[in-house]
This record gives structure tokens, C-alpha cells and sequence, in this order.
């Protein structure tokens, strides 16, 4: 269970149960308008707080009986309150959220490592170049897992954010037949051939198993004609092609600087809701 395979926050509590129980709150159900969807999680771990269930005085309550919890002046192991989001609350959301109440140790560390990183999106990111970097950056807060693919020896950062493996694979599309099922792929290697291979990897699996929720890949118009070409003679339908998004990113967000690309392309995962885990 590395390290480089949490998601920052999650790392954090589990660094924090080597030393000490804390009191894990998650969201269990909602319905209606809520600040936060089922899976949400906060834990209070002595005098901080890790995560958060979405602010405000929901939160602040959530916060102030998980301390009583925690302490021992409420003696429940496991405890599920109901809170309407209305006037008794201060706020005017109008839904509900059910939030559970629960003792962790040191010895729920496994337990917890697969239970709330499967709240992840799996991605794939071919490609440790400048555009690679930058999405990197921006995925470090956020509900991904990655693995950070290159073909190319030393290309990564000697420093990479706690949700982010990186993964040397030479060819590089061979690592494509063992991403997690339902991975979201991002293709923007250093060579144009890599990125045919790897689409056509890419598309190989889905066909065989259907569990590739995105396909993306860093180009032109120009350049997605010429590879739905290629790809056609290696005998790929037109439509398995167009399960291929080529340009990525938002097209609103304009602009060739490597962190604008990030920008938009980051803004399309979340707008597929790729960072959720597949229904």
C-alpha cells in the first residue's frame, strides 16, 4: 500500500492512526440540494480536521459531536444522525444529509485505504511532458488516482503529488492492458507514433472489455484525421473511432500555454464526471 498511491487527504489519515484513533464522519445519503455528495468525508483527528462534508454550520456541528464522540463524552462506537438543511441548521440548502459516525484505528488502516480511495477516478496520463506536468499539478487536490505513464527514462519530477504514481513502461502502450477497469486515459506522449500505439491500445481493450470510460488525446483536428485514418487500416470501425475525443479539453477555455491546456482538459474530466468512481 504505497504512499504515492493515496489521495492526499486520505494519506493524511492514515499517517495520523499510526500515531492515534480519530472519528471519521461521512456523508451516507442525501437528497435534494446538499453541499456535498454521498462519500463525502471529514475526520477529526485530535485538534485538526482532515477532509470536509461541505462547510458551514453543518459541518461545524458535524465537527463539534464527532469531538464529543472522539473524547468519549458520547459513548456510540458507530452512530448515523439525519440533518435537514433548513432553519434549525441556519441554512437554507433545502435536502438532507445522513452522516456516520465512526470510531477509526490504527488497525481499520487497510480497511479505509480501499474503501475511500475507490471514491476516486481512475486516470491514466501518458506523456511526462510540459502539458503532462501541468495537469499533474492541478490533479493533486483532486478526487483522481493516477498513473503518470512515460516510455522515456528520468522524465518525471523528483517530486509528485501524493495521488500520482509514476510508472516507466517501455513500449508504454503495454501498460494500458492493466490500468484498473473503468480508467479515464489522457494520451500526450513525446512522439506521435507512442500516442498512435497507445490509442490503438487504448481501443483494443475496449473492445475486449468495455471498462475504458474516456479516451483522450492531446492534437488537432488535423492530427485526429490522420490517426482515425491509420486506425481504420489497422481495422478499427468508425465506431469504436469515435470514442476517441481529439482535440481534448474544454473548447471555451482557449489558449496554448501548458497550464491553459491543463485547465481545460482537467474542466472536461470533471464535467464528464470522470473523477467519480463509475456507477
Amino acid at each position: 500500500m504505497a504512499l504515492s498511491q493515496r489521495v492526499p487527504q486520505l494519506q493524511d489519515l492514515l499517517l495520523h492512526l499510526r500515531q492515534a484513533p480519530a472519528l471519521l464522519v461521512s456523508v451516507t445519503r442525501t437528497a435534494g440540494s446538499v453541499p456535498r455528495e454521498a462519500g463525502a468525508w471529514l475526520a477529526v483527528c485530535g485538534d485538526a480536521v482532515i477532509g470536509t462534508i461541505g462547510g458551514g454550520q453543518l459541518e461545524h456541528q458535524a465537527i463539534a459531536h464527532a469531538r464529543e464522540l472522539l473524547a468519549g463524552l458520547v459513548t456510540a462506537a458507530h452512530e448515523t444522525r439525519r440533518y435537514p438543511l433548513g432553519p434549525s441548521l441556519g441554512q437554507c440548502c433545502g435536502g438532507v444529509v445522513e452522516l456516520q459516525y465512526e470510531h477509526v484505528y490504527a488497525i481499520d488502516m487497510e480497511a479505509l485505504h480501499a474503501r475511500l480511495s475507490s471514491a476516486t477516478g481512475h486516470l491514466a496520463l501518458f506523456g511526462g511532458g510540459h502539458v503532462g506536468r501541468a495537469i499533474v499539478r492541478l490533479l493533486a487536490d483532486l478526487p483522481f488516482s493516477v498513473r503518470w505513464i512515460d516510455s522515456r527514462d528520468e522524465v518525471f519530477p523528483p517530486d509528485v503529488p501524493a495521488n500520482v504514481q509514476c510508472e516507466h513502461s517501455d513500449p508504454v502502450q503495454v501498460a494500458v492492458a492493466d490500468l484498473p477497469a473503468n480508467s479515464a486515459i489522457l494520451i500526450m506522449s513525446f512522439s506521435h507514433a507512442e500516442d498512435l500505439d497507445i490509442v490503438a491500445a487504448a481501443l483494443t481493450r475496449q473492445r475486449a472489455r468495455g471498462d475504458v470510460r474516456y479516451i483522450g488525446l492531446i492534437g488537432s483536428k488535423t492530427k485526429w484525421a490522420t490517426f482515425r485514418h491509420r486506425l481504420s487500416v489497422r481495422g478499427f470501425s468508425d465506431a469504436e473511432l469515435q470514442q476517441v475525443i481529439c482535440p481534448i479539453g474544454l473548447p471555451a477555455i482557449r489558449g496554448k500555454r501548458p497550464a491553459v491546456i491543463a485547465v481545460a482538459v482537467v474542466a472536461q474530466l470533471l464535467a464528464l464526471g470522470l473523477a467519480e468512481p463509475a456507477a
